[in-house]
């Protein structure tokens, strides 16, 4: 006979004060022991309510739940003191050092005694911190800041752990190295339970729970839901920058296609049912769909069709000009170099993809670009104009989405768009006009007075966009928009970014999502302030193809080169004789 599930879930319902539905409605699950979980669903689905109440955060209004044998009404105590749990945004103090934060961490769990200096030590080595043990927190790159918030919830080791996002901003190294580490509890017994965005990652946990308006939508191996799309996945080849672009708005209106995203030269669709290609002219083949084509499909599907942002956007002239270009750009903080003589040129029309990770200089960048930070040397121009010479001229051209939500917390929606609309010199009827219209684009009218700092994280991110476009610029910078959000919303952006691409308007973007690379005209891999590698999508691949990995994905090639660091290949290759297998991305 198998043990009953470690966790519980019966008819859980909670609800908040003002909330138009419930958080969790009525939610049934179960999640067994020593295995992992991952946790997935739209934004306000109800995953970080599900957390909360299971490690006693929260208090349900109806329903029972169970962790580990303990009643969380009766026996809350008991389960926090079995559990670790690591928020979305973890509690480090960012002005202690790696050490001092493990200590206190140790002493809130009453660590003591010979055992916390034996768990310190091995903490440190488990996660590769030994090195760092003296550095402020504050100072940690966003994939370090994530090892040390786990080290810090398994100092008391815990039989459950809870990750809430851990990997949110963080590039595809550090959280490859993440995941092998979690793994590696899960199969020392732990169970864990991973609330994510990326769903290559909960496409290899154990099982997996998709929630939508808090309810269980699907329950089990990811691999079954697979079953649901099987049949219905092509891809189209042979297309290249704005043509790809336009394909796929024409392909996005057929009535026979669910989805659709462009995979670097190729445009993969997903149909409404098995059958044949969508009747469109091109080299169709079929291809293996993922967890994220299942995921859509059990949310029926993003809103396709016309980015009405784009509708209200003039068309830019067609002239292949060079709107953007850095030449030698430097920018030096001390003995500190961030970004070492960096240049490119990007034409009109193009969206252009600065990649790398944590850390490489992507983010000191687009502040250059910008004009919001002067360069050490080097120079930098938009749409002709110096930013060191005509600096307010070359800004009134630049649409900047920062990483992180930069809006005015204290101001609502409103007040927000009307002092951005501001800023950036729109009046009047036509001020009112363009508010107006970003309310209506983004679905922002039923949040229009609620206070920036209290909106669910889909829609700060809409609001930021709204912001960076709404006085129609030539230039888009966006540092990381979609950090974050789950899949129908970064369709969402994307349907956006494309059609205004195709409007004349040029985009730089900088992104963790390795599928969101590959809508990208072309790339700059960035990795210790240096451009290490340039060019398509599909020339990064090439470039990082081996023996051993003929086909990599945009994901393995990413990990290869920085692996590589800048070598030449074949140096990298003698010198590095182990080889991924494809699929095994963790």
């Amino acid at each position: 006979m198998s043990p009953g599930p470690f966790i519980a879930v019966r008819n859980l319902t909670k609800t908040f004060k003002g909330a138009e539905r419930p958080a969790l409605d009525d939610l049934v699950a179960e999640m067994p022991q020593g295995r992992m979980t991952g946790l997935v669903g739209p934004d306000g689905a109800g995953k970080t309510t599900l957390m909360r109440l299971l490690i006693g955060l929260l208090v349900q209004e109806r329903g029972t739940l169970s962790v580990g044998g303990f009643d969380s009404l009766r026996e809350a105590d008991r389960i926090r003191a079995i559990s670790g749990y690591m928020p979305q945004k973890f509690g480090l103090y960012e002005d202690l050092t790696v050490m001092e934060n493990m200590a206190l961490y140790a002493d809130l769990r009453n660590t003591v005694g010979p055992e916390r200096g034996a768990r310190f030590e091995e903490l440190l080595a488990f996660t590769d911190l030994g090195r760092f043990r003296a550095r402020l927190a504050g100072r940690l790159s966003g994939g370090m800041k994530q090892k040390l918030a786990l080290a810090c919830v398994l100092i008391s080791t815990p039989r459950l752990l809870l990750l809430d996002e851990p990997s949110v901003g963080v590039d595809p190294v550090s959280r490859r190295e993440l995941w092998r580490m979690v793994t590696k509890l899960a199969s020392d017994g732990l169970t864990v339970v991973w609330s994510t965005s990326y769903l290559d990652e909960a496409e290899k946990c154990d099982q997996v729970i998709l929630l939508h308006q808090g309810r269980n939508l699907y329950s089990g191996p990811p691999g079954e839901a697979l079953a649901r799309v099987r049949g219905r996945s092509f891809a189209l080849g042979g297309l290249q920058g704005p043509e790809k672009r336009k394909a796929l708005m024409a392909l996005l209106k057929e009535g026979s296609v669910m989805d659709g995203l462009i995979q670097g030269g190729d445009i993969k669709v997903v149909t409404k049912k098995a059958g044949p290609a969508p009747a469109f002219p091109g080299d169709w083949r079929p291809v293996r769909p993922s967890f994220e084509d299942a995921f859509v499909d059990l949310l029926g599907g993003p809103s396709l069709g016309e980015s009405s942002l784009a509708l209200g956007m003039d068309d830019k002239p067609a002239d292949g000009s060079v709107v953007v270009e850095a030449s030698g750009l430097t920018k030096r903080f001390g003995g500190f170099t961030a970004v070492d003589g960096n240049s490119f040129k990007i034409r009109r029309g193009q969206i252009f993809g600065l990649l790398g990770p944590n850390g490489a200089g992507k983010s000191t960048t687009f502040k250059m670009m910008c004009g919001l930070i002067r360069p050490s040397s080097g120079q930098a121009t938009i749409a002709g104009y110096s930013l060191g010479k005509s600096p307010s001229q070359a800004r009134g051209r630049i649409g900047y989405m920062a990483q992180r939500f930069s809006l005015y917390d204290q101001l609502s929606v409103s007040q927000n768009l009307l002092f951005f609309s501001g800023a950036y010199g729109l009046h009047g009827r036509r001020q009112r006009e363009r508010v107006e219209l970003m309310k209506e684009v983004f679905d922002l009218r039923g949040y229009q007075h609620m206070g920036a700092a209290t909106l669910p994280l889909g829609f700060k991110q809409r609001l930021a966009l709204a912001c960076a476009v709404m006085h129609q610029p030539d230039v888009l910078f966006l540092d990381e928009p979609t950090s974050g959000v789950d899949p129908l919303t970064r369709r969402e952006f994307w349907l956006h970014i494309n059609h205004l691409a195709v409007k004349g308007v040029t985009v730089m973007i900088t992104t963790h999502f390795m599928e969101e690379a590959e809508y990208c005209d072309s790339i700059a891999l960035i990795y210790r302030g240096r451009n290490i590698a340039s060019g398509s999508p599909d020339e990064l691949k090439e470039l990082a193809a081996s023996e051993g990995l003929p086909c990599p994905t945009m994901e393995e090639a990413f990990i290869r080169l920085i692996g590589r660091g800048g070598k030449p290949a074949a140096a990298w290759a003698a010198g590095s004789p182990g080889q991924e297998q494809r699929g095994q991305v963790f």
